[in-house]
């Protein structure tokens, strides 16, 4: 069947909108293609530094004829009535069709050719185009990311005539700007295009692209006995520069390797696209280079990566000569950075954050850190953590957003506190072996010592802890669900401080997520909240911990401070809706690692608010549900609890623990025994927080509940009878309960 070929050829598009671009042009071409009532086997596009391309295989030549039957007004309506149908229809009165007194309209449509439909969905296409930002050129009214040159449009192998403000359309194509032939490309169809333009030196599908940079680039390393340090989100940037990406292996200044890794590599790939080179390990007892050996395997090497657009004939010599001067600028700037910021330190950079705000509502950044200061020496002790060290580490935690380093890179908040904490007191480093990394967009990474040369302190200021530095630099941890969570108690509690500060605060200014808005990111907030506790094992009783602070916040509102308004009533209400929102955040998870969405409710309805222990109860509840036991009992669960919920509509239960009534039942007998004996064991083991132990204990019970209900009649004529029985079904009901809410439980 015939294939629809479109090339919308413009200058320069942006490396960071390929790829919305390339969704947003199959998204709108299959919406107006089935608007127009035209299937398709196969849609596909693609977007690079010049072009965007979308092919669709299998397209009918034409719209197949239609026929579409109208209900109208019944003839004995009024004229009004009929005549408006008609005009809706476009039809006369003698062309409708009466049956069983109403008017029908038969609407025939015969079909399109498909290549008549094409240029109005183009011009819709392009002139609705969603680009972040976009531009007007010239005296025309059409906007496009960058001055649009040509359109290819070809439908089964002929042109699709049209044109679009002036630039008509065609069947030529340009190839690479400075490798290429320099002559207009001729194509045919989509196979010939993408052959003709990988002759020209293009790469049209960004996978082939960065295949080429990843491939190129490893074996230039290799031959040098050193490694590619990976970073796919500059991976994909750099695929989106080059047609025809050329990695080369360049040379940096080795005396550069004495600022820390992670400003190396954030100057190489925020200011100039560059990956850094790692030193592989020595293989045979070699080392990497003449004149390197010595280095830690997986440190930083004096080398960098740049991907040019070009094959140069030296091999890319001057190439990486004049990029390795450029980037020695940037690493001088760095360094100055460096050299400053030691010499001012931790305390003048407090007193700054004094003067810088926080949220309108909530202060400046000084007195959140005195919130948080404050909130890790209260959840220190339930740590096992020293009160005093948690609070000197969450004073220190903000205190490098003031420094030069963090206001060039903001990613490097935390990491960088965490090398001036260390500098201050000539610390070891605490990870020497870990390779250097920059985390994207604000994550942490392993510690290193400082640079050699030691550093400048202010007399007086003395020196921090290698925990206190820890601590510092991984606080901001994790942020997303790749990232590691710190398992030192210190890091957990300055960093469980820092992140229920950012909850309590909002949620008591009313900032809370609506929908998919979470300007504040409290969702991810509230994961690292978990995360910590979850994977720390720490006995975090949540509702014990977000009080203080919002009791705090509550007196600051009050004495006009700050401006909590949902604080104005009380704080219990903010904390319950905190609290939901953390067992939401917690379903989610736990649903995301495969637990069933009923058993986190079953659990979450006993009002527990420890992480730990509810995790703990949902995964010995998922075990025990899935055996023959557990199912079972979970199905003589929900018919006691059917029985006593029809019964309390007809008046009050009887309470209190069932009987041995005379010449009761044998099975009656059983279950009243059972329950007597499972009771203590329940209760014993959920003290102890054995949960298997308890459904072991409740397993008992499956037997004895089955055989009651198989021989015994629940609503006997005796009153006392009746009344016992309801009594033994209760506690059927509430001993299960102990464990779970099992009325949530599908099944």
């Amino acid at each position: 069947m015939p294939q629809l070929l479109l090339e919308l050829f413009s200058e320069e598009i942006p490396a960071r909108m390929q790829a919305g671009a390339a969704r947003d042009l199959e998204r709108m071409a299959a919406e107006r293609l089935k608007a127009a009532g035209l299937a398709y086997d196969a849609l596909t596009s693609f977007a690079g530094p010049r072009r965007l391309t979308l092919v669709v295989e299998g397209l009918p030549a034409a719209t197949p004829d239609r026929e579409e039957e109208l209900k109208g007004p019944k003839t004995s309506a009024p004229d009004q009535a009929l005549e408006g149908f008609l005009r809706k229809t476009g039809l006369t009165r003698e062309q409708l069709t009466e049956r069983d007194g109403v008017f029908f309209a038969i609407i025939r449509q015969t079909g399109q050719r498909t290549a008549d439909l094409v240029p109005a969905m183009v011009d819709q296409i392009i002139r609705a185009f969603p680009w972040p930002k976009s531009m007007r050129w010239g005296s025309g009214s059409l906007r496009w990311v960058r001055p649009l040159k040509r359109i290819v449009c070809l439908f089964d192998g002929q042109v699709v005539p049209f044109e679009v403000d002036g630039i008509a359309s065609g069947d030529v194509t340009e190839g690479h700007r400075f490798l290429g032939a320099g002559q207009p490309i001729r194509v045919r169809d989509f196979a010939d295009y993408r052959q003709k333009l990988q002759a020209d030196f293009v790469l049209l599908d960004a996978a082939d692209r960065r295949l080429r940079i990843l491939e190129q680039a490893r074996a230039a390393c290799h031959a040098r006995g050193l490694e590619l340090v990976d970073d796919d989100g500059l991976l994909d940037e750099v695929s989106g520069l080059a047609e025809w990406p050329t990695p080369i292996l360049g040379n940096m200044d080795p005396s550069f390797l004495d600022l820390p890794p992670e400003v190396i590599r954030l100057s190489m790939k925020v200011h100039q696209k560059y990956f850094a080179v790692r030193f592989s390990p020595p293989s045979g007892g070699s080392t990497a280079e003449g004149g390197e050996g010595g280095r830690t395997p997986h440190a930083l090497a004096p080398h960098f990566v740049v991907v040019a657009n070009v094959e140069a004939p030296d091999g890319g010599r001057a190439l990486a000569d004049g990029n390795s001067r450029v980037l020695s600028a940037r690493l001088n700037d760095a360094r100055f950075f460096w050299d400053e910021d030691r010499k001012v330190g931790f305390e003048p950079w407090l007193k700054k954050l004094e003067g810088v705000t926080f949220h309108a509502k909530l202060g400046t950044m000084a007195e959140r850190v005195a919130r948080i200061a404050a909130l890790a020496r209260e959840i220190a002790p339930l740590l096992d953590v020293d009160p005093a060290l948690a609070e000197q580490a969450a004073r220190y935690a903000k205190a490098d957003l003031a420094s030069g380093m963090v206001s060039e890179f903001p990613e490097l908040q935390g990491i960088m506190g965490g090398y001036y904490a260390r500098a201050t007191g000539s610390l070891p480093p605490s990870n020497p072996a870990a390779p250097a990394s920059v985390p994207p967009e604000g994550g942490q990474s392993p510690g290193h010592s400082p640079p050699a040369g030691g550093s400048t302190r202010e007399a007086g200021e003395g020196g921090l802890s290698a925990a206190v530095a820890d601590a510092i630099r991984d606080h901001y941890k994790p942020q997303r669900p790749a990232d590691t969570v710190p398992t030192d108690p210190l890091t957990v509690a300055v960093a469980l401080a820092d992140k229920l500060d950012t909850l309590v605060g909002f949620f008591a200014i009313g900032e809370t997520p609506t929908g998919s808005k979470d300007p504040f990111a409290l969702r991810r907030a509230a994961l690292g909240v978990i995360r910590l506790v979850l994977e720390s094992g720490a006995r975090l009783p949540l509702q014990r911990v977000v009080r203080p602070p919002l009791e705090r916040l509550q007196a600051l509102h009050r004495g006009g401070l700050i401006s909590a308004d949902k604080l104005d009533a009380d704080w219990v209400s903010v904390s319950d809706d905190l609290l939901a929102f953390l067992a939401d955040r917690l379903k989610v998870l736990l649903r995301d690692q495969g637990r069933r969405h009923d058993l986190v409710d079953a659990v979450f309805a006993l009002g527990d608010d420890d992480l730990v222990r509810i995790v703990r109860r949902v995964e010995a509840l998922d075990a025990f549900l899935g055996t023959d036991d557990g199912a079972n009992l979970l199905a003589g669960y929900k018919r006691a609890s059917n029985i006593l919920k029809a019964e309390a509509k007809k008046g009050d239960l009887p309470s209190g623990p069932a009987a041995d009534l005379p010449g009761a039942p044998a099975e009656e007998t059983a279950l009243v025994a059972a329950l007597r004996a499972a009771g203590p064991l329940v209760e014993a083991a959920l003290e102890a927080e054995d949960f298997a132990a308890a459904m072991a204990a409740l397993a008992a019970l499956r037997g004895p509940v089955d055989a009651f209900f198989e021989a015994v009649l629940v609503n006997a004529d005796v009153p006392a009878e009746r009344d016992n029985r309801l009594r033994l079904l209760g506690q059927v009901r509430d001993l299960t309960g102990r464990v779970a809410d099992f009325g949530q439980i599908s099944g």
